[in-house]
């Protein structure tokens, strides 16, 4: 089990991204980012084609069905986030269960020997 130093690390650390995510992203740029930009300046912006995942209902940095565009903004970093952390902290859990059956076996193997 990891130490209480890194829990509280990891707290403070999903903590500062869901408020970064919820709050502070309604003042980012709404300037096109470089690759539209450059699209436009080099004249092939009207080639551009919607993605796959265009129809999701969080596509366009935001919510679908919410009006206001700072709640909808921020619900959809907030929700980014957490499936983000959710993946993480997954990956990670079955990356330490695979080690501890690792472990397990080797122990039980020079006990045995």
């Amino acid at each position: 089990m990891p130490k209480r130093s890194t829990w509280v690390f990891v707290g403070v650390g999903l903590v500062l991204s869901l408020f970064l995510a919820g709050f502070v992203s309604y003042y980012a740029s709404s300037s096109p980012d470089g690759l539209e930009k450059v699209a436009g300046d080099q004249g092939f912006l009207a080639n551009a084609q919607d993605s796959a995942n265009a129809n999701l209902p969080t596509a366009g940095y935001g919510i679908e069905g919410v009006e206001s565009a700072r709640l909808s903004g921020g619900l959809a970093g907030v929700l980014g986030v957490l499936v983000i952390a959710i993946i993480g902290f997954g990956m990670f859990w079955l990356i330490g269960r695979s080690n501890k059956s690792k472990a397990a076996k080797q122990d039980a193997g020079q006990v045995s020997a």
